[in-house]
């Protein structure tokens, strides 16, 4: 049976941004060539305009490629200077306009409400006014920064008009979803906070129709993997099994990374393994400079998907210790998920946001911001656990993990459509 032509539609930061989002849209897009869609587009966003953004990016000549049948479109901007900041903008709704225009059926998924969701609701009301008479179906995913960086900076400036129209864009999708019960959670107590100053009823809504769907994790670049590919990374680096502590992730104050290199230096475990700083972000100098004489503390700013899984499985510890900031709180823990499922040594974390949710009771637990406790929690997890309880922890946390695969994740967010027999 030939499956209907669908198109699904993801507009999102994508790669090369080191994002674990970007990672979302890059499973989500493969589990939708096995599941009917027959055309399956990334709308994003030109490099250039990701690197005078000066997000963190991932090597340009290590990408890995997307399956055939995944489109990555960048549109080019519309307008010149004169038009400052709305130019990308333009040019990705444009372009969703163009294809909403040639009436294949469509899935448009936005994830980051600012600006990818207004993107799709003003192509979604454009194509409409022009009297194409689109057959879209609209899914918006409201992720951590969405909350954390756009939704409380409008609440903390007493920017009320920013909040309403962030939250009408939202709830004008069909579907609305959070990226965990933690966001969802924050997205109604901010709604809270808009209703009771503009006298708006979004808390309501949002209480009402926001479900949750947890970030899509391709499982097999984590499982089963060979163990010559794990030694060779390791040599290549200069390290050793269960040689060292692994912290990766972007490197910003929110990770909890200036607290982890504080303790590594008073920790014990020091002499027998080294920290390894894997990643980029904007606190990466600040961080070197403060590490700048200890020998035993190792940065890696130029680690691919690939490598990654291999480090995580190698390492005697991994140690994402994120703590709440004002711009930032960890609101799920993609990073945490994709090492449980790559074994190797346990997990130091903290409860920060929805971190729970990621690693359930597979991790040891931190109290954010206590340098103290992380040395102790180091000491613990290097020097003195037993091989059983690691073994126990590794088995646990990979089972947990599990439920985050792409594919689980996609058919609860995406459910089949109904067959409908012709009699």
């Amino acid at each position: 049976m030939n499956h209907p032509h669908r198109r699904l539609v993801i507009v999102v930061r994508a790669d090369p941004v080191i994002c674990g989002h970007s990672g979302e849209a890059r499973n989500l897009a493969e589990v939708a060539l096995t599941r009917g869609f027959t055309d399956v587009r990334l709308l994003t966003w030109p490099i250039p305009a990701l690197q005078a953004a000066g997000l963190p990016l991932k090597p340009l000549d290590r990408l890995l490629p997307y399956s055939p049948g995944i489109t990555v479109e960048r549109p080019e901007p519309v307008g010149d200077y004169r038009v400052p900041d709305g130019r990308f903008q333009a040019g990705l709704t444009g372009r969703l306009v163009e294809l909403l225009a040639e009436g294949v059926p469509t899935t448009c998924l936005s994830m980051y409400l600012a600006p990818h969701t207004s993107v799709v609701v003003d192509a979604v009301a454009a194509a409409r006014a022009a009297g194409f008479a689109p057959d879209v179906h609209t899914v918006a995913k409201a992720v951590g920064s969405d909350v954390t960086n756009v939704i409380a900076s409008c609440l903390r400036d007493g920017r009320f008009g920013a909040a309403t129209a962030l939250f009408t864009t939202f709830l004008a999708n069909d579907e609305v979803v959070a990226v965990s019960d933690y966001t969802r959670d924050e997205i109604v107590a901010a709604a809270g906070q808009v209703d009771a100053h503009c006298g708006t009823s979004f808390a309501e809504q949002c209480r009402r129709r926001v479900s949750v769907s947890y970030p899509p994790i391709d499982s097999t670049a984590f499982l089963d993997l060979d163990q010559n590919d794990v030694d060779a990374a390791l040599a290549r680096r200069g390290l050793e099994r269960d040689g060292y502590v692994l912290f990766l992730s972007r490197v910003t104050r929110a990770k909890g990374v200036y607290e982890l290199v504080t303790a590594f230096a008073q920790a014990r475990c020091r002499e027998r393994v080294k920290l390894v700083v894997a990643g980029t972000g904007p606190a990466l100098e600040h961080v070197q400079a403060l590490a700048e004489e200890d020998d035993r503390v190792v940065f890696l700013s130029d680690v691919d998907d690939q490598e990654k899984a291999l480090l995580m499985h190698g390492c005697a510890a991994y140690a994402l210790p994120t703590k709440p900031e004002p711009d930032f709180v960890e609101t799920f823990g993609i990073a945490l998920a994709e090492k449980m499922l790559a074994g190797g040594g346990p997990i130091i974390t903290t409860t920060t946001g929805g971190t729970a949710e990621a690693v359930g009771d597979t991790a040891v637990i931190v109290a954010p911001g206590d340098v103290l406790g992380l040395a102790a929690a180091l000491d613990r997890v290097v020097l003195e656990m037993s091989a059983a309880e690691r073994q126990d922890l590794e088995l646990r946390a990979r089972a947990r993990a599990l439920r985050f695969d792409r594919a689980v994740v996609f058919d609860d967010l995406f459910p089949p459509a109904p067959i409908v027999e012709v009699a």
